[in-house]
């Protein structure tokens, strides 16, 4: 039988979507969804502490990786007592989740049921689709997984079509820190273009510590984005609207054309798009709502995304 430890919160809305939650027996400290796994036992906490602004946590995890100490710890007692069969991690940053060797780690000569170990490396859209499938093949439902993925590609297909009809391709800066300042890479460049738009900062396929993804203001002045999208990675909208200050305090801000346009817009980060799996669906429908709201309607504004105005009034 299925044992399934996910300790990355898009693995346990993989195993959700191929309906295998059911075989989920523990998850991360970060894993939030479906509903039902929140009751399941937590295998994994950050090694420093996650509240401050987001220059002190910058520092935090730039001191940790300096000392080459891990940004997250592994319980190897929950492991060993929860017996699992398949233990999901990721290879693809080890700031965002459980880092491969951290579960190595663990894992060593501690968990008698030697758990087949599922590494997942999602840093484009294509690796996302491979992923879901290496789970689906690992757990023995291979059809499911390719059903899941031609489900998520046709949804996504279709609202890009309908984005892409507008004569209009606002260029975005989608901004995934706020101080230091760093632009979205990875899967976010494809969505921007997927969305009929022009991605200015950030390169697909590259994390967003990586140099390519480095920013300053006098970059963000040059190009003088249409759009402006504050998605740090780990907020939620509510923490993002109170980091904006790093951004409005800054003298450059006002003189900003997206900022004089009204064009500065907040998503959740968090929940979508630094979540690579189902929800990258969504994750392209905000940027689609944001660029072009006259070809959709706002399903997702209040709760996934708002204007920056809209918070600041």
């Amino acid at each position: 039988m299925l044992r399934i430890v996910s300790l990355i919160a898009s693995a346990s809305e993989i195993l959700s979507a191929l309906d295998l939650t059911r075989n989920q027996v523990g998850r991360s400290h970060e894993c939030d969804s479906p509903a039902e796994i929140m009751a399941l036992p937590i295998c994994t906490s950050p090694a420093f502490p996650t509240s401050g602004s987001s220059a002190e946590i910058d520092q935090r995890v730039k001191q940790r990786v300096a000392n080459a100490l891990s940004v997250y710890e592994v319980s190897r007692e929950a492991l060993d007592a929860l017996q699992p069969t398949h233990v999901i991690t990721q290879t693809q940053c080890r700031v965002c989740a459980v880092s491969l060797e951290d579960v190595e780690r663990a894992l060593t000569g501690w968990v008698s049921s030697r758990p087949k170990l599922v590494a997942l490396e999602p840093n484009t859209l294509a690796d996302i689709w491979l992923d879901i499938q290496r789970v689906a093949v690992s757990c023995g439902v291979p059809e499911r997984g390719d059903k899941l993925v031609a489900a998520l590609q046709a949804r996504m297909r279709e609202i890009s079509a309908r984005a892409c009809q507008s004569p209009r391709r606002p260029r975005v800066a989608c901004i995934e820190w706020h101080e230091p300042l760093m632009a979205a890479g990875n899967w976010v460049p494809e969505l921007v273009e997927m969305a009929g738009a022009v991605n200015l900062f950030g390169q697909a396929g590259a994390h967003s510590p990586a140099r390519s993804a480095w920013m300053n203001w006098a970059q963000l002045m040059e190009a003088d984005p249409d759009v402006i999208v504050s998605m740090p990675c780990g907020f939620d909208l509510a923490r993002t609207c109170a980091e904006m200050y790093w951004l409005t305090n800054r003298p450059e801000w006002p003189k900003l054309r997206a900022v004089q346009t009204g064009q500065v817009y907040l998503a959740d980060g968090n929940q979508y798009f630094n979540r690579p799996g189902p929800r990258i669906v969504e994750s392209l429908r905000i940027l689609a709502e944001i660029l072009h709201p006259e070809a959709f309607e706002p399903a997702l504004q209040g709760a996934a995304w708002r204007g920056h105005v809209e918070w600041a009034a």
